[in-house]
């Protein structure tokens, strides 16, 4: 009996999703009641916001590093965290405790359209548009 009830809860979880999403199914138990103590998701998702903000900070040492060692050095750096970030989130998406939204085609026609017409914009005419 216990499981039927589990099943229709699942069920009706699902149904009232949207259809846009795209995610996997949670893995794991998660506490239903959030306590002060951090559970995987929480390490894991801590994990990826602070790869992040090493990034967005890496990005601007590198720009402007005046020594080409040091420029070198942080670009290595950058690109090492950058595969950290992939890792955690690949982590959490596989878990089911990171979900995307799919984009309705017409919109990403529409921001393709007006990008595309930026290319008029250009200083040269050699640049042509992405295809």
């Amino acid at each position: 009996m216990m499981q039927n009830q589990q099943a229709q809860q699942n069920q009706q979880s699902q149904q009232s999703q949207n259809p846009n999403q795209i995610a996997n199914p949670q893995t794991g138990e998660l506490p239903k009641v959030k306590g002060p103590e951090m559970n995987d998701r929480d390490f894991l998702n801590d994990g990826l916001s602070t790869c992040k903000y090493i990034t967005d900070s890496l990005n601007i040492a590198i720009r402007e590093a005046s020594h080409q060692q040091l420029h070198n050095d942080l670009l290595q750096i950058l690109n090492e965290t950058h595969q950290s970030c992939r890792e955690f989130y690949h982590l959490m998406f596989q878990s089911g405790w990171y979900k995307l939204e799919a984009e309705e085609q017409q919109k990403l026609d529409q921001a393709y359209q007006q990008f595309n017409n930026y290319s008029s914009q250009f200083p040269y005419n050699d640049i042509s548009p992405v295809n």
